[in-house]
């Protein structure tokens, strides 16, 4: 992954949230991408123009990036901000490589992230889901990487190891 790619990645790993919806999860990491980029003193574009043209019938229009930076100091750098696999992403971001912009995706959702093909860099915010308590669907949650939880261990004893004598003698058919 490239140093832009990595410094995402750093600052998606400190974000949280719990029981947020879909759209408000999405909301919040098109937030924090558009904050990261301002940090960094670029100038940020929330749904900027592709260089991709929408597919037909509407191809006389442009697609749009989720957040595009213009940053002096080196290209453009284009994120595009998904909880699935979409084929037309990939198709977006590879344009925009194409036409000299650093591709970023960010992947969100419970893991088992698809890697894109290069030159994207995939950033992943890996969450949690359930049912909503409300009955509206399902809620997102996520902690920071330092702060989850270590997994339950079992509380049974199982008794002092027996030594082994190594190499172990091979095994003889009856």
């Amino acid at each position: 992954m490239g140093e832009e790619g990595r410094w995402l990645a750093e600052r998606v790993d400190r974000l949280a949230f719990t029981d947020l919806s879909t759209d408000q999860v999405t909301a919040l990491l098109v937030d924090t991408v558009a904050d990261w980029a301002q940090g960094r003193g670029w100038r940020v574009y929330r749904r900027a123009p592709s260089v991709l043209p929408l597919p037909p019938p509407m191809s006389a229009q442009q697609s749009v990036l989720d957040v595009a930076c213009a940053r002096p100091d080196g290209p453009p750098v284009v994120v595009e901000i998904d909880h699935g696999t979409r084929r037309r992403t990939w198709e977006k971001l590879l344009a925009e490589a194409e036409a000299g912009r650093i591709p970023l995706w960010l992947r969100w959702g419970t893991g088992r992230f698809t890697p894109p093909p290069p030159p994207i860099q995939m950033v992943t915010c890996e969450v949690t889901v359930r049912p909503d308590p409300a009955g509206r669907g399902r809620v997102h949650t996520r902690l920071p990487r330092a702060e989850k939880q270590p997994p339950a261990h079992s509380a049974v004893r199982l008794g002092d190891p027996a030594a082994v004598e190594l190499p172990l003698p091979p095994i003889t058919s009856p």
